[in-house]
């Protein structure tokens, strides 16, 4: 099957990660990158990869890009990559054996979650659909996350993707301020019916960061990853509070219009 996967990724100022992302992809005969316009070493790097295609799109939403991305492809199977997703020699001997006339319509991924390079135990990634049949995928956009709804059956794979970001703290502070703002409008629009345990919860604003630190030290044992485990659940306990904040501008700014 391997001959007929075309992988997808999307990067915006991705220099720390592209390199180790792509030379995990050496097995691709074409690879289709949709840039929301970099302007670091992204597409330098881009080009020292003949088998790359690059498209160049302004960013509105993760969605509308990836959708985009799939235009783009031509080829049967999709598998669908972040820049910091290195692929695991094991998952890539699994996708090569996979059967050429898969009856299955996609493939779930588990993913492990890396600080500095280091795996730890755990993480809040779930599972996702990474590979695809392109003709029956679509994605929509969910807060400031996107999923991919692909029609038919799936299989879940028993080999993992590594999600090892490199960029620099000052850039995830950056992201994250820009994912929680997306995630107050989800979280004040959508009817609390309709809304997830976890959301219901994430919008009371002050249990969250304690329920997220006890879950990845804990529940998902960070406690026994060191250093590194602490650091992750210190990243996901701010990004919380900072969704708490948001939320509290968002709801003081409502009342001043009123």
């Amino acid at each position: 099957m391997i001959e007929k996967i075309t992988p997808l990724l999307l990067t915006y100022n991705e220099a720390p990660n592209i390199q180790r992302a792509l030379q995990r992809l050496s097995w691709a005969k074409k690879i289709v990158v949709i840039d929301s316009l970099s302007n670091d070493e992204t597409l330098e790097i881009l080009q020292a990869y003949p088998q790359v295609e690059v498209f160049h799109r302004k960013f509105d939403s993760f969605a509308n890009q990836c959708n985009y991305g799939l235009s783009k492809i031509e080829s049967t199977w999709v598998l669908s990559l972040d820049a910091d997703y290195i692929l695991s020699e094991d998952f890539n001997v699994e996708i090569k054996a996979l059967p050429k006339n898969s009856e299955v319509d996609s493939y779930i991924v588990r993913f492990k979650y890396c600080v500095f390079g280091k795996p730890l135990h755990g993480t809040l990634l779930p599972p996702r659909k990474v590979l695809y049949k392109r003709e029956k995928a679509v994605y929509k956009d969910d807060g400031h996350a996107h999923r991919v709804t692909v029609e038919g059956t799936s299989k879940q794979l028993s080999s993992y993707i590594y999600h090892d970001d490199r960029k620099p703290l000052n850039r995830w502070l950056w992201a994250q301020d820009r994912y929680m703002v997306i995630e107050v409008k989800k979280l004040t629009q959508i009817p609390e019916s309709e809304l997830s345990l976890g959301d219901r919860i994430r919008k009371q604003k002050i249990l969250a960061p304690f329920i997220i630190l006890f879950y990845c030290l804990i529940l998902k044992g960070g406690i026994f990853d060191g250093w590194h485990g602490w650091y992750y659940a210190f990243e996901r306990v701010l990004a919380e509070i900072l969704l708490s904040i948001r939320l509290i501008e968002y709801e003081k700014l409502q009342q001043q219009d009123i």
